[in-house]
């Protein structure tokens, strides 16, 4: 997968200039976290379920150090799923989602930098006997998030595919949404928290190395998410959470000017589009670590037990996923509740519903991507 330059091959994927300049970036000029030039890839504080620390304080030191990610990534109802970690670095979150999805699931991380792989898969066999598995159920692999299938992944052949503060350092996103939905089984979700900006950012802001790889650079303006996942075939952005970035680094704010930046996790799901009717659901409550309430996006959340309208594209994604199984379906109106759907406001501008929730509840904190400072998060 070498490449001259930047040009493109028709037969596939090539490294361009970008790939390069990251693969130094993180695997010599960074050693541990404290290297990094900006606190853009600084996770916040903030609440992890009891779950998620405990197999958090199973994976080695080592890889901790060595992780360079930003918050967690961590969706709901893993147990036996298949599971793909774009951009995985030393390995952290997929051992610690080896032990959500069991020994009979899987995990597959995939990064391009040879130094983080090495620490990745120093410790498979650590990690395994740490768990009581007689097989591994984790894998690394080296390729690109642009070109998964070139990589030998496989299409159609994961539940869930998570990202970690990663897509924005590619410079074709779409190849990296198109190759996302490929490997995605029908139903699956990519669940990825990444940092967005207020607009299309200049030439000077996109060329500068140390704002690629401190993860602000290739920031994407979030509107045009939402039409590369459609033109992919996506089912429209689901927004999770969203959290305010700031540059505390002087003369790395100087050069971005104006320019706002902030993290929002998303939920991409691969269902069929146009022959789902707005129901109502109810929750079962069975789903690991959010027995009592799920938050499905910071415009649904549901109670166990409780009716909840729903509209088409909600509808459309908890009959089509993993969450089918969790929810009892009736029509609008059903025997278990006389008031008819509650049709939700499509899109979502991530800046405003983090001065909305900002309004609502100071100096609060959530588990997104690359957040400093203050954070919100949408209940």
């Amino acid at each position: 997968m070498m490449a001259e330059g930047n040009r493109a091959s028709p037969k596939g994927f090539v490294e361009g200039t970008v790939h390069v300049d990251v693969k130094d970036y993180y695997g010599k000029r960074l050693t541990n976290t404290s290297d990094l030039q900006s606190n853009a890839c600084v996770a916040p504080a903030q609440p992890i379920p009891a779950f998620i620390r405990q197999a958090l304080k199973r994976v080695h030191p080592e890889v901790t150090a060595r992780y360079y990610g930003c918050g967690l990534v961590v969706p709901e109802c893993l147990e036996g799923c298949r599971i793909l970690d774009l951009g995985s670095g030393s390995g952290r979150d997929c051992y610690m989602l080896s032990q959500l999805v069991g020994e009979k699931g899987h995990v597959t991380g995939i990064d391009m930098t040879e130094d983080q792989l090495k620490v990745a898969r120093t410790y498979v066999d650590y990690h395994m006997q740490e768990f009581g598995y007689k097989k591994p159920n984790v894998s690394f692999v080296q390729g690109y998030i642009e070109a998964l299938t070139q990589a030998g992944l496989e299409k159609s052949s994961f539940d869930i595919i998570i990202s970690n503060c990663v897509v924005n350092l590619s410079p074709d996103k779409r190849r990296v949404l198109a190759e996302a939905y490929s490997v995605l089984k029908d139903g699956g979700e990519l669940y990825f928290s990444d940092v967005y900006c207020s607009g299309r950012l200049t030439e000077e802001i996109k060329t500068h190395k140390v704002l690629w790889g401190e993860c602000l650079g290739g920031a994407l303006w979030w509107k045009d998410l939402l039409q590369l996942a459609e033109e992919v075939g996506f089912s429209p952005p689901r927004l999770v959470t969203a959290n305010v970035i700031t540059v505390d680094n002087k003369e790395l704010q100087d050069v971005l000017g104006d320019f706002k930046f902030v993290s929002a996790t998303y939920r991409l799901f691969k269902v069929p589009k146009g022959n789902t009717k707005s129901c109502q659901v109810i929750y079962n409550g069975d789903i690991t670590g959010v027995e009592d309430s799920f938050q499905f996006d910071c415009q649904y959340t549901f109670k166990a037990g409780e009716v909840v309208g729903v509209d088409e594209e909600v509808a459309s994604i908890l009959t089509h996923s993993r969450f089918a199984e969790d929810f009892t379906f009736q029509p609008p109106g059903g025997p278990h509740g006389p008031c008819g759907v509650r049709h939700k406001a499509g899109i979502v501008d991530p800046f405003e519903l983090v001065l909305h929730l900002e309004k609502q509840s100071p100096g609060s904190a959530t588990g997104g991507c690359c957040s400093t400072q203050s954070a919100a998060c949408c209940k």
